[in-house]
């Protein structure tokens, strides 16, 4: 089963000329969220994986999915004033001006090994704030891990310091 048969390209969102991949019809599979599930957690290996993050809102599918299968905690990264607790908060660019991200402040702890899962890497700007976050509690990032990477957006260069994988390369 090809989960690239279950990724749907709807054009001109959310704006024009951006080609949006959509995992939908992937989530109303079983069989692709069970084939997809298994590829994502071949890319992780042996790791030994203490909390998965998972960024809002589709990196929260599988993160939780990946969370169960590696017996590891769940970590929530949200936009702004969605979590109750004290938060750390992360600014990072967009393509026409800044957004946050917030995580909180007890959700790691120092030393523990972190997998960061989100959708897609396309211009590397959340995925960097994520990983900001995670450094700021001090957890070890083992790995930045993604259903699919829109090569040409080069999201990859702003996480160099870490393993980057993806099932898809577009």
């Amino acid at each position: 089963m090809s989960i690239e048969d279950y990724i749907r390209d709807i054009q001109d969102f959310p704006k024009m000329g951006v080609v949006f991949k959509d995992i939908t019809p992937l989530l109303a599979n079983h069989l692709a969220i069970e084939r997809c599930l298994e590829l994502l957690l071949e890319k992780v290996g042996d790791e030994k994986i203490d909390k998965v993050v998972g960024i809002e809102s589709r990196g929260f599918f599988f993160g939780m999915l990946l969370a169960q299968k590696l017996n590891a905690g769940f970590v929530p990264i949200r936009k702004p004033g969605k979590l109750p607790y004290e938060t750390h908060k992360e600014p990072y660019l967009l393509e026409y001006g800044m957004d946050v991200l917030e995580m909180h402040e007890d959700a790691i702890k120092k030393g523990e090994r972190i997998l960061i899962h989100d959708d897609v890497l396309a211009t590397g700007g959340t995925a960097r704030a994520a990983c900001n976050l995670v450094k700021k509690c001090g957890g070890e990032i083992v790995q930045c891990n993604f259903i699919m990477q829109i090569d040409f957006l080069c999201g990859n260069e702003k996480l160099k310091s870490y393993d980057v994988a993806s099932v898809l390369n577009y």
